[in-house]
């Protein structure tokens, strides 16, 4: 009975054993999870851990008209282009092959192309940008849409995101738009692409949309101050890519240069906003000046630019002691008032 027991556990600790050193590599294998294909483009998600190798084919009629090969680090979301071909109407397969340690593993996606299939939304409009993604979207009849916004950097996704059930009014007429800005601060210089997944949820039509850009600078000045003791511009981010540059400020009067003035600006992303000051050397006598205010980048591109004119008035001399008298207030108090009425009609 001993010896039965004895046995019996040492079966089970083996089994345990076993059990521990299969874990890990059941754990690092990678597995097709998620595949999408049109005549456009295709997207692939590939979960689990290791290496491997991905090969995408576009077949019609069991024969295959394009393929895609992607070498994969790791877990992660690919999307390939097809090439442009006379796509005829009918059934087509857009199958991926995935091998990792000599083993092979296989998932198709079935579509067809053409025809006349009742469209339960349209897309009017979309456009990815350095700032992010602008979609315009209707539809025939009220309905509910997923939407995943990607970006994506040498064909493999940065970033994804889904926004869920997201109503759709049924008039063609009034699209609504929807904005996604980049979460991710974008290189200048790089190339990138932005991708838009749309899926409805009661017929399960997909659309997706992509297009590439650049990633640039962007800032504008969003609103300009100046009087005779100084000017203000208020500069706005309009990219992810961080914003470096300076405000020039050159005074001019009758054509004659009088001053110019630069200073740097904070560092600005999409959204950020704020203000740079600076003083003349001393108060402006009277007379019409004009203001040219310059919005640099760090290269020396000139990306905005404003002109403004600045009347300078003659300061009123009042004598306080009579406006004193007068308004029945005591000299202090009456100076005090002048010298406010005075700085409040220079800032008008």
């Amino acid at each position: 009975m001993k010896t039965r027991a004895i046995r019996h556990w040492a079966v089970l600790g083996l089994m345990v054993v076993l059990a521990a050193q299969a874990a890990p590599a059941e754990a690092s294998s990678l597995e097709i999870s998620d595949l999408f294909s049109s005549m456009e483009s295709a997207d692939i998600t590939v979960n689990g851990e290791g290496a491997g190798a991905l090969q995408l084919d576009l077949i019609h009629d069991g024969e295959k008209i394009a393929s895609r090969n992607i070498a994969l680090d790791g877990p992660g979301t690919w999307v390939v282009r097809w090439p442009s071909i006379g796509a005829e109407e009918g059934s087509y397969d857009c199958c991926a092959s995935l091998v990792q340690n000599q083993t092979t593993s296989k998932r198709c996606y079935n579509f067809y192309y053409g025809g006349v299939e009742p469209i339960r939304f349209d897309v009017r409009d979309f456009r990815a940008d350095s700032r992010g993604m602008h979609l315009a979207i209707s539809a025939s009849d009220s309905t509910v849409v997923d939407i995943y916004y990607m970006l994506l950097e040498g064909g493999k996704a940065v970033y994804i995101t889904r926004e869920q059930s997201v109503p759709i009014a049924g008039s063609y007429s009034t699209p609504i738009a929807k904005d996604y800005a980049w979460k991710q601060i974008l290189e200048k210089g790089h190339s990138y692409e932005g991708r838009v997944k749309i899926v409805e949820l009661n017929h399960n039509q997909i659309r997706a949309f992509m297009n590439s850009f650049q990633a640039v600078d962007d800032a504008s000045i969003s609103e300009t101050y100046q009087d005779e003791t100084g000017a203000s511009a208020t500069v706005l981010g309009n990219s992810r890519v961080p914003f470096v540059g300076y405000l020039r400020f050159i005074l001019y009067q009758n054509g004659s240069l009088l001053n110019i003035t630069e200073k740097k600006t904070p560092v600005l992303l999409a959204g950020d906003d704020d203000t740079v000051e600076i003083t003349w050397n001393g108060t402006l006598e009277p007379g019409i000046y004009q203001l040219r205010t310059i919005l640099m980048s760090q290269d020396g591109s000139v990306m905005d630019l404003e002109e403004n004119v600045i009347e300078a008035e003659p300061l009123q001399k009042i004598n306080a002691t009579e406006t004193a008298e007068k308004s029945g207030l005591p000299s202090g108090l009456a100076a005090l008032a002048i010298f406010i009425a005075a700085i409040m009609r220079k800032r008008r």
